[in-house]
Formats: C-alpha cells, structure tokens, sequence
C-alpha cells in the first residue's frame, strides 16, 4: 500500500479481514499500526522504512557538509503521526552539535512556500526537509522553493535529489516496495498477514547532486564525500 502511514491507518480502520500490506516511514509499533514488528497480528504487516528516525543522522551530515553554518531550519507536516518526535529528535541533535534548529510547519503548497520566506527571515544557513508523505508529494515544488533561495537542503530519499535537491539519507524506496510486493504475493498463496512479521528495510544510501552542490558553491569535504553512494552529476 503506498500513501505510508496515513493510507494505512484508513484502511486498518475500514476492514478488520482484508489483508493490508503496508510501507511505513514512521515505526509502525508507536504509530499504533500494529503491537509487534515480529506478531503484527489481524490482517496488517508491511514493512518499515526507518525514514522518521533519522532525522538526527540527516542533521550530522548537513553539519559535516557545512560545518560553518550554524542556524538550521526544519520543515515538518504537523499532521505527520511522527512530527513532534522529528521536531525533539533535532533539537536534542542540535544542542549537542552547538546548532540552532527552526522549525517550520507545512502541509500543503502555501505553506511550503511561506516556509521558505521564513527560513528567508530566520537566515537560516540550510534546511532539512522532514520525512512524510505529504511533503513528499510537493517535492518539485520544494526543491525549486531551495534552488529559488539558494538553501541547501537534505532530505529522507533520493527521489528529491533526482529532481534537483542536494541531498538525501533514507532508504530505497524501490527497495521496499519489492519487498512490500514479496509479501503480497506470500499472502495471495494463502499466507495470513499476522504470521508475517513486519520487514525492515536495513540498507541506507546517501546521495548527492553534484550540480547542485555546484551551484550553491558548496565544495564537498573528503569526509562526506567518502560516505556517499551515489552521485549525480
């Protein structure tokens, strides 16, 4: 199922025999999808994308690629389920970095925009983009809104990178959706979801468009630029 958490939790509360298979960015557990990663239990399981967790990884790797900026914006969907947990993830990463974090909320393309007239206001030195499906789907708009005002931006997957963005850290989501479909097709033969534990996709890739990096005047250190896998030029 794709929409993430917020698809699923509609079907959850529309069928109790349907089998659901999801895809979440946010722990599945403290979203109440399910009570156990390994008893999913009922008719759901999916997999786990880790997407909401990292926001504090995302954050260390901004810092190692600018490490003169010190005032740092957020971008969060307030109707995002793991929203207030980004918002604490970064401000406690950001203390012990010595960074100042803004958060900004956002959740529809007004709100993206006057976002970034914020940061704008704020001067703030770059921008993480918070992981949700709703921001994900004004992803073009958000990567022009930073090429517009010349904020360098990270974001949770590559697909932002491949429209322009600067940088992503997050999972494959092509990945999970194979492994999403794996399922699909076990429970077509008569498999049931609640014998199926919930997946969690393990492999993190770190990209980087290169002409953007360019274009903002970043110069790469060697120590971000040995931990990336794949580069756009």
């Amino acid at each position: 199922m794709a929409g993430g958490p917020p698809a699923a939790r509609v079907a959850k509360a529309a069928t109790s025999t349907i089998p659901i298979v999801f895809t979440s960015g946010d722990d599945p557990v403290q979203i109440g999808l399910v009570p156990s990663l390994n008893r999913p239990r009922g008719n759901i399981t999916g997999v786990h994308l880790f997407f909401s967790e990292l926001s504090a990884k995302k954050l260390g790797l901004l810092h190692d690629l600018l490490p003169q900026v010190t005032v740092i914006a957020a971008m969060l969907n307030p109707t995002s389920p793991s929203a207030e947990r980004q918002a604490k993830d970064l401000q406690t990463a950001g203390r012990a970095l010595g960074l100042q974090i803004h958060v900004v909320h956002a959740s529809n393309g007004q709100e993206i925009e006057a976002a970034f007239n914020t940061f704008t206001r704020q001067n703030v030195g770059a921008a993480i983009i918070g992981s949700d499906p709703g921001l994900y789907a004004w992803r073009d708009q958000i990567v022009a809104l930073a090429a517009r005002h010349a904020i360098p931006a990270v974001y949770e997957i590559r697909e932002y990178v491949d429209a322009g963005g600067l940088m992503s850290y997050g999972t494959n989501v092509k990945d999970a959706y194979r492994l999403a479909a794996i399922y699909v097709g076990r429970i077509l033969k008569g498999e049931k979801p609640a014998d199926l534990p919930v997946m969690q996709e393990t492999k993190f890739e770190l990209v980087l468009n290169m002409k953007t990096a360019k274009t903002l005047g970043i110069n790469i250190p060697d120590n971000v630029l040995s931990l990336v896998d794949d580069v756009i030029e």
